[in-house]
């Protein structure tokens, strides 16, 4: 493993400026794996979240066929995780190889499955719901005014499935597609996963 793991990842930089130090552990023995986890500070965080402001108009304007790629490049490093990383999943969260496996695939499956919807375009949703202004008993107001996923989404590590509802589960893969940045939190029950 490299020697940055437990590391914060801000704006493509490692950083680690915090002094409270976390241990991941083996869920059946409850042995300590070999590698510290430092908690961000609340600098770190914001300095997170202001990256992912920063990054979100350039990342927005990508054409969807480019963000397509990118979801595919992820889905194809995830498959690429070998049998090490399989073995670490399963040390920290007591699942069955078989299960962490499946996941993996579920995983890229999402990534790959977001970017097939991006290049078909029809995302798009080419209805426009145009005022009612005369409608009763209420008006309908012109629904192009709003707009949804604007800026970047803060994923949550969950506990129950370390990679396909957390690391890069679906949150990531829909934030991604939509052109968000992702300000990932990892869970402490699975941070080196």
């Amino acid at each position: 493993m490299p020697a940055t793991i437990g590391h914060n990842i801000i704006g493509g930089a490692f950083s680690a400026a915090g002094s409270v130090v976390h241990k991941s552990h083996d869920a059946t023995t409850g042995e300590a794996l070999p590698y510290d986890f430092i908690q961000a500070t609340p600098e770190e965080v914001d300095a997170a979240a202001k990256a992912a402001a920063a990054a979100y108009p350039t990342y927005r304007s990508q054409p969807a066929a480019k963000r397509a790629e990118f979801l595919d490049a992820i889905a194809d490093e995830l498959d690429a995780l070998g049998d090490e990383f399989v073995a670490t999943v399963c040390r920290e969260t007591a699942l069955p190889t078989a299960r962490i496996q499946g996941e993996r695939g579920r995983t890229s499956g999402q990534m790959r499955l977001f970017a097939k919807v991006l290049r078909r375009g029809d995302f798009y949703g080419a209805r426009i719901d145009r005022a009612l202004p005369d409608r009763q008993p209420l008006p309908r107001p012109d629904l192009r005014q709003y707009r949804i996923g604007l800026g970047p989404v803060a994923v949550f590590g969950a506990s129950n499935f370390p990679l396909a509802f957390s690391t890069a589960g679906g949150d990531t893969a829909a934030a991604l597609a939509a052109g968000c940045p992702v300000v990932f939190k990892a869970h402490s029950g699975h941070m080196t996963t």
